[in-house]
């Protein structure tokens, strides 16, 4: 009888070792390494003719049919304009923050224009998803529910049923026999998408996967899940308000790091076609010192959010720094600026930061709008509550240009708002339909928007 092999495999970043190991040589992880059977390798491998053959790019033609829209826009939105055939999509998110959700909505709009869908739930019995399909007021002819977790029956039925999409939920539930670890093992999950991505490729099936996160918040699995795929799609948002966001992380078919909107109600996902006027209704009416409104990108769409500001003495003997919604350093970062290049003393005072809505602005044009609302609430001011600022901050308080400058003023110009704080690179761009101020410096800035109390 022939001996059993087995090895070492780390949960976190797919690290293989033949005995264990406390802590992940590779990623650092304490306690990740589980067991698993090694395969004999005896077996000789045979070349397959599949009767494919390389083709010249000219010579390949693309149908006008190749996207599939969902029926749900701020979903084709970050899509890229639809669902490719062939493709295979990646979402991931927090638990209960609609993953599922929004593919349920997404089986039945498909169902309604013809297209046979197949549900794989392998978290839920089919009564269960049917309960929350009816609240959702889903359903279809079309539609099928397979309540599975063996890879091996669900490729089956795909070949019985001949589904044009698939619903995998979720990647980490289901398990290949070919592999005898558990399901959501990094083995098992990497072999189960490459399965799945041959069927996605060689059927020209379109699967969506559902996947868990870390509590980190980074996907479950080995790295290689997200490089497999074609789309990886982002589940974002605050358990505390009922606003979803689904941003694009990796799309091979269309831009990256766009963004939906959706809010969370009692029949599922309502999609936010305007989502700077649900941001700016939670502004107050009245202008307070500390409050800013910045023009922010995501993807190819600006937002207009409320960045809001407090500065006051702190009774410790470290000012303390919090930061909400912008990156920490780069709050630091405008704090030095403000002290050096404006002679405002912070050293002193505590600076809170908070922009509202729950949204993360990550680029540097926010970082003018954060400065005049730490200057104004510092010096008992406020902004022109009909200002927009826009302006990214150099380390010697000049203010650099930034990008997609026209789309920016036409949201803001939209929006209600008459004037615009823009850097001085920026003042060849015209707009008609807004006031536009063009700064150098960071000192000039505080001087064209502060208004008298």
């Amino acid at each position: 009888m022939a001996k059993v092999k087995s090895k070492w495999v780390c949960q976190s970043c797919g690290y293989e070792t033949a005995g264990y190991l406390g802590k992940c040589p590779e990623c650092g992880t304490w306690g990740s390494f589980t067991e698993e059977l090694q395969g004999s390798n005896s077996q000789k491998i045979a070349l397959i003719d599949d009767g494919i053959k390389p083709s010249l790019i000219s010579d390949i033609t693309v149908g006008k049919e190749i996207r599939v829209s969902t029926n749900i826009s701020e979903f084709d939105r970050i899509l890229g304009g639809g669902l490719v055939q062939g493709s295979i999509v990646l979402i991931a998110g927090d638990p209960g923050i609609g993953k599922s959700t929004i593919l349920l909505q997404t089986s039945g709009e498909l169902s309604k224009q013809g297209k046979k869908v197949l549900y794989v739930t392998a978290e839920e019995s089919s009564g269960q998803l049917k309960l929350r399909a009816d609240r959702l007021g889903v359903n279809g002819e079309t539609l099928y529910i397979y309540p599975q977790t063996n890879l091996e029956n669900i490729k089956a039925q795909i070949e019985e049923i001949s589904p044009e999409f698939v619903i995998i939920d979720s990647i980490q539930a289901i398990y290949t026999q070919s592999i005898t670890s558990s399901s959501g093992s990094v083995s098992q999950i990497r072999e189960c998408c490459n399965i799945l991505m041959q069927i996605a490729k060689t059927k020209n099936i379109t699967i969506l996967v559902i996947g868990h996160v870390t509590k980190d918040g980074n996907i479950a699995g080995p790295k290689v899940l997200e490089h497999m795929v074609d789309t990886v799609i982002s589940f974002e948002g605050d358990k505390y308000k009922s606003y979803r966001m689904l941003r694009s992380m990796k799309n091979r078919f269309g831009n990256t790091s766009e963004v939906g909107i959706f809010e969370m109600g009692s029949k599922g996902l309502i999609e936010v076609k305007n989502p700077n006027e649900l941001f700016l209704n939670e502004r107050s009416q009245e202008s307070i010192p500390g409050s800013a409104i910045i023009v922010t990108n995501e993807g190819t769409r600006p937002l207009l959010v409320e960045v809001q500001a407090l500065v006051g003495t702190t009774p410790y003997p470290s000012p303390r720094r919090v930061a909400n919604g912008v990156d920490f350093s780069r709050l630091l970062q405008i704090l030095a600026v403000l002290e050096k290049r404006v002679g405002l003393n912070l050293s002193k005072q505590d600076v809170y930061i908070n922009v509202m809505g729950g949204i993360e602005v990550d680029e540097p044009s926010a970082d003018l709008g954060i400065a005049l609302a730490i200057a104004t609430c510092a010096r008992d001011v406020v902004v022109d509550s009909q200002t927009v600022i826009i302006g990214e901050i150099g380390l010697s308080g000049e203010i650099h240009p930034v990008n997609n400058i026209d789309k920016r003023l036409n949201e803001a110009a939209a929006s209600g708002f008459k004037k615009a704080i823009i850097p001085y690179s920026n003042r060849n761009i015209k707009n008609d339909k807004i006031i536009t101020v063009p700064v150098k410096r960071l000192i000039d800035a505080i001087s064209a928007c502060i208004s008298p109390q």
